[in-house]
């Protein structure tokens, strides 16, 4: 079972403490465990008790690093652990402001990385050899990777979780977290989520049909005519239920459908894209990469093989 360890230090903040816990826990393929340099940590709402010390970063796979105030010093032996942690190859992710914990173990440095809009300006100028983009959700750059603030960090794990065991696995954690419908700002990821509507809305058997016949060459009538209902009023009710178009909601079902198709066969992107119901390659290519935020080869390249 892959290993996860979470660093708490003072100052800790909780909801970025709190998402890699629960959410590589929802898949049951990870144990996860807590550990740091002290045994009780403080943050400003509270206290908790450590299980573990740094001596567990020798011993998992996986490294999280939460958000903590940037204006405290990092104990000295959390920054050795992280680099013999680095050494042996262990993968390495900071969520929001606990990208300033690892820029200061050197690991960061020539790389591209994230934190907290808030905290981006200073995280360059305290380590101007990491090259800071504050207009992202999270950065991979394989063994390293680094999260903005709060939500982003639960994008960062489910891009692990999907890196690791495929994307049914990351998809029932991101149901699980009731993920949003769309990231707004231009901030790209791979990751792209079932949209949410609750059970028994009035639109879920027309989404599970929209779902099954994605390959068609559907048309806003033809949906409109199977809901029973004229476009304007179909696509007011989309916007009430989905936070989208009906269109819009066909394309991200059609990228998920092919995102599984990429990981999951050998077939060629021009099959994939006539497979889930573009007319062309080129306007499947230009899409998915609007939605997921990288080509469909490079997607591939990144997810296919490296499944468990």
């Amino acid at each position: 079972m892959h290993e996860v360890a979470v660093v708490a230090m003072d100052s800790v903040v909780p909801f970025d403490f709190g998402v890699p816990l629960d959410t590589f826990a929802w898949t049951g393929r990870y144990r996860v465990r807590v550990c740091g340099p002290r045994r009780t940590v403080r943050s400003e709402l509270f206290e908790i008790k450590v299980p573990h010390g740094l001596d567990l970063l020798s011993e998992v796979d996986t490294i999280v690093l939460p958000g903590h105030d940037p204006d405290l010093a990092v104990p000295r032996q959390v920054v050795e652990a992280l680099r013999q942690a680095a050494a042996r190859g262990t993968r390495i992710a900071s969520i929001c402001t606990g990208a300033f914990a690892f820029a200061a173990t050197g690991l960061l440095d020539g790389l591209r990385a994230t934190t907290h809009w808030r905290g981006a300006r200073e995280l360059a100028a305290r380590f101007p050899s990491v090259e800071v983009d504050p207009d992202v959700l999270y950065v991979d750059n394989g063994q390293f990777l680094t999260s903005a603030g709060a939500a982003a960090g639960l994008d960062l794990c489910l891009h692990m979780i999907r890196h690791d065991h495929g994307s049914a696995v990351a998809a029932d954690a991101a149901r699980m977290a009731v993920m949003p419908l769309e990231r707004e700002g231009g901030q790209a990821q791979f990751i792209v989520t079932p949209p949410a509507t609750p059970q028994g809305a009035e639109l879920e058997p027309l989404l599970r049909w929209m779902e099954a016949n994605a390959g068609r060459d559907l048309t806003l009538a033809d949906v409109a005519e199977h809901a029973g209902m004229s476009t304007r009023t179909l696509n007011r009710r989309f916007r009430e239920q989905t936070g989208t178009t009906p269109l819009q909601w066909l394309h991200r079902a059609r990228v998920r459908q092919a995102q599984h198709l990429l990981e999951t066969t050998k077939d060629s992107v021009e099959l994939i894209a006539s497979k889930v119901g573009f007319g062309s390659a080129t306007a499947f290519r230009d899409r998915f990469k609007r939605i997921a935020g990288t080509s469909p080869q490079s997607y591939r390249t990144a997810f296919q093989g490296c499944r468990s």
